[in-house]
């Protein structure tokens, strides 16, 4: 069947964000709710591909091992040379470089290596985790896509899943390797000195002290940023999607005014951000050459004045340059990780979001139906606190053709919905040819409906293909017979490439009538037993309605229809018109009956046409 979602009409208001929060949407600063957990479920995810990772670990440690190694050989050569005797101790000293070079060759394999493996994990992470997120999507309740952002949801399978992969997969073994050269250079500069290794530790509360000062300050420009362009790209969409309008109403100057005030704040924002953590450089650097500095004079007095080694000074002078990288790195990755484990638990927060609930195990396939439908006392809210509809019952026969009027938000739609499941009822019973719907298979039961709706949907492919969505077996031939008969062969047949003219939701190639003639083409080759139209026609010019309604009386033969419509033009010719409203079921009849009634429906006709109709 044509599976358009069908719109409540007593939506509940959106909780999510806009959509376009500009690339990574957690801003340093950023924290998650429960980090341990999500930590562990992070890793959990990681393990299906264990192997991997293990030898991504073991790859670090051997790099890191070689690292700390290398300034130690380094000071080693420094040794070979003897400045009283004039000597050099020739081969040792060939042996020495021998060993610095296939190490710094070793070293950088293993770090093209684990990069490489890392990077294919993190591309398996993305594919996983988007895969389980757009497989959950087609298991959410309808009422998920009605109570948040449309765009909200697309952030979180795009930026959010990307921030995870890039953020974790990097930071990972960097974290890992930062440790250990940490750990390693400690042990062996205490093993060679114990003197300058305390100076070299003077870079430590340095460092710390600066990335706390720094952090602080650049996290609220940072946050500011992301801020700013989240609401810049908020201006850039509704300006794009809403273009008609601005043009319409002369509001281009008005717009253009409320862009730039918003670009000047994220570019104030930006360069604050900017400027602050460009700071971190600069000043590590001078933390590093003054270590460097304090190191070299310490190791000159110690090895003049107590006959330290030149080698040991020199190796004391590579791990200070050495040690406070991994800090800094250290430093500035607990920010990182932690706006990435914020953006797992949005993701996770969908991936645990209560499905649909499961068919009963006792389910059966609705086969043959007939198209005999029944509300039993029927109650249905989509909030506690305002009941849409209140013990709704009524009988519908098969083949017969039912119209629901009534306000807008009185519960039409919503009746619609709870027939398709879309909704379940929270008291009372629905029936299809007296099998309660809750006992039939919800795959089974959504292939008894064509529907059309009046925000028609339009997927991205060929006009042939959009009518054959409900059918994708139908032949060329009956896809064209079905827009003939929804009066739609016509305008498609003079389009330059015909039904194989590309369309897609998002944009104007076709008028808002021609989308929805294929739309109902689609339902007329769907073929299903229940016909439900909501606004169906509403879109298009009188004449072409006309001709429509003329379609639609030779597809409703023999099909249970439920019209949802405001035009009398539309509904007067039904078997039966229930006005809804407050809730409840006030009128039915047929137009003549009601009429002739002069109660609610009488009035919202007249209301319409301005003055008495004739009753036929």
């Amino acid at each position: 069947m044509a599976q358009e979602i069908v719109k409540q009409e007593a939506k509940i208001p959106s909780i999510g964000g806009r959509f376009g929060g500009g690339g990574n949407r957690f801003a340093p600063g950023a924290k998650p709710k429960n980090a341990k957990a999500t930590l562990i479920r992070i890793i959990k995810i990681y393990m299906r591909w264990a192997k991997t990772i293990f030898l991504a670990m073991f790859l670090t440690v051997f790099s890191s091992v070689i690292s700390v190694a290398i300034p130690y050989f380094i000071g080693k050569t420094f040794n070979t040379f003897h400045i009283t005797a004039h000597t050099v101790e020739t081969k040792i000293l060939l042996e020495l470089l021998a060993i610095i070079v296939i190490l710094y060759s070793v070293n950088w394999i293993l770090t093209w290596m684990n990069g490489m493996i890392m990077l294919k994990v993190s591309q398996k992470l993305v594919f996983t985790l988007r895969s389980e997120f757009f497989d959950k999507m087609q298991r959410l309740p309808l009422k998920f896509y009605d109570t948040r952002s449309h765009g909200d949801t697309m952030s979180r399978i795009t930026n959010d899943v990307d921030n995870i992969s890039s953020t974790i997969a990097q930071t990972t073994t960097q974290l890992i390797s930062s440790v250990l050269t940490l750990l390693g250079s400690f042990i062996v500069m205490i093993t060679l000195n114990i003197p300058l290794t305390f100076v070299v530790l003077l870079c430590v509360p340095l460092v710390v002290m600066l990335t706390k000062m720094i952090a602080s300050r650049s996290r609220v420009y940072f946050k500011s940023q992301q801020q700013n362009l989240g609401l810049l790209n908020g201006v850039i969409e509704e300006n794009i999607l809403g273009l008609k309008m601005v043009k319409a109403f002369g509001k281009q100057q008005d717009i253009l005014k409320q862009f730039r005030e918003i670009n000047e704040s994220l570019n104030e924002s930006s360069s604050n951000a900017q400027i602050w953590s460009g700071y971190m450089m600069p000043l590590m650097n001078v933390i590093n050459n003054f270590i460097f500095a304090v190191v070299a004079i310490a190791g000159g007095v110690l090895s003049v004045g107590y006959g330290l080694a030149v080698g040991t000074v020199v190796s004391f002078l590579s791990y200070s340059k050495q040690f406070s990288q991994p800090l800094n790195a250290v430093a500035g990755m607990f920010n990182t990780i932690q706006s990435a484990l914020a953006g797992a638990e949005r993701v996770f927060e969908i991936l645990d979001y209560e499905e649909e609930p499961a068919d009963d195990k006792d389910a059966i396939p609705m086969e043959y139906p007939r198209g005999e439908v029944t509300f039993e006392n029927v109650y249905f809210s989509y909030n506690p606190s305002a009941p849409i509809l209140k013990d709704v019952s009524f009988h519908v026969g098969a083949g017969e053709v039912v119209a629901l009027v009534g306000e807008t938000g009185a519960g039409k739609t919503t009746i619609v919905n709870l027939l398709t499941r879309f909704y379940d009822t929270d008291a009372g019973r629905i029936l299809i040819d007296q099998v309660p719907i809750m006992k039939v298979k919800r795959n089974s039961l959504r292939k008894c409906f064509s529907v059309v709706l009046q925000d028609t949907c339009l997927f991205t492919g060929t006009i042939m293909d959009n009518i054959r969505y409900s059918r994708t077996d139908a032949t060329e031939e009956q896809v064209i017979q079905a827009a003939k008969i929804a009066r739609a062969h016509d305008f498609i047949d003079k389009l330059p490439k015909g039904y194989y003219t590309k369309v897609s939701g998002a944009t104007d190639n076709l008028s808002q009538g021609q989308r929805q003639l294929i739309a109902i083409a689609r339902a007329v080759l769907c073929d299903s037993p229940i016909l439900i139209l909501d606004e169906a026609t509403s879109s298009v010019d009188t004449k072409t309605e006309k001709d429509i309604q003329r379609a639609l009386l030779n597809l409703m033969k023999n099909r249970t229809s439920f019209l949802i419509a405001h035009r009398l033009s539309t509904i007067r010719d039904a078997d039966n018109i229930m006005v809804i409203g407050d809730g409840r079921i006030l009128e039915s009849g047929n137009h003549k009956e009601l009429m002739a009634k002069k109660g609610r429906y009488f009035n919202m006709v007249i209301s319409q046409m301005g003055r008495l109709p004739e009753i036929n």
